[in-house]
């Protein structure tokens, strides 16, 4: 398999993971492509460098040959993809972490109470509850 077939397989799946697999849908969003558009910049810098230096050769045969910047242009395409399935699981990973209800005996923030978070507790017997605004030294 060329390398050519091994980055049009990474996008294909990294593109999948986005929209179908975590649903996150950041090909969709003006912000992924901003923030790959700086990344974009970097990654020709780098890659322009490595192998203009000659610190990492292709075999001429395993590339289309288009080159940007010295480096071909499979490498921006395994960049994109690491870059998009990265984004994506941090995305995915961030939602997960806030539908999870917190640890036993955190009081729900107001409103939530009964939808996954635990009911707040009560005073106890002879305190009466803070009102709102007050700091707990106005006792």
């Amino acid at each position: 398999m060329t390398y050519t077939w091994l980055v049009v397989s990474g996008l294909l799946g990294a593109a999948a993971c986005d929209v179908v697999l975590l649903r996150t849908k950041l090909l969709y969003r003006k912000a992924f492509w901003v923030s790959y558009a700086i990344l974009f910049c970097f990654q020709l810098l780098v890659n322009g460098v490595l192998t203009g230096l000659r610190v990492v050769q292709y075999d001429p045969d395993t590339i289309l040959g288009l080159r940007l910047a010295y480096a071909p242009v499979e490498d921006l395409g395994f960049g994109f993809a690491l870059i998009l399935l990265t984004l994506s699981c941090w995305v995915a990973l961030g939602r997960r972490a806030t539908a999870r209800p917190p640890a036993r005996g955190i009081a729900a923030p107001p409103g939530r109470a009964g939808r996954g978070w635990p009911a707040p507790r009560p005073a106890p017997p002879g305190r009466r509850p803070p009102s709102p605004g007050s700091s707990p030294s106005d006792g």
